[in-house]
């Protein structure tokens, strides 16, 4: 199993968020410290994976060696994608 951890960024982007988006996109990340690979898709032209929560995106960078999901971004779709 995959344990979950956040970037500095990503967790004022997360408690920026309403109370139920927050309880959402953590609920989903739990879900998926099983088997991540079945819930994600790697971003074009990056080393980074995305995972889908309704209308809000995770970037993520999977830690194999360490069985750790780390956790980027988290955002909007609309505002997530913008370099």
């Amino acid at each position: 199993m995959y344990s979950v951890e956040f970037s500095q960024t990503a967790e004022k982007q997360l408690y920026d968020l309403e109370k139920t988006i927050q309880e959402r996109i953590i609920e989903v990340l739990e879900r998926i410290k099983i088997r991540p690979f079945h819930f994600i898709k790697r971003k074009q032209n990056s080393p980074y994976f995305i995972l889908r929560i309704s209308d809000y995106r995770a970037i993520l960078d999977m830690q194999q060696a360490k069985n750790m999901i780390f956790v980027i971004e988290v955002g909007h779709r609309s505002k997530i994608y913008e370099d």
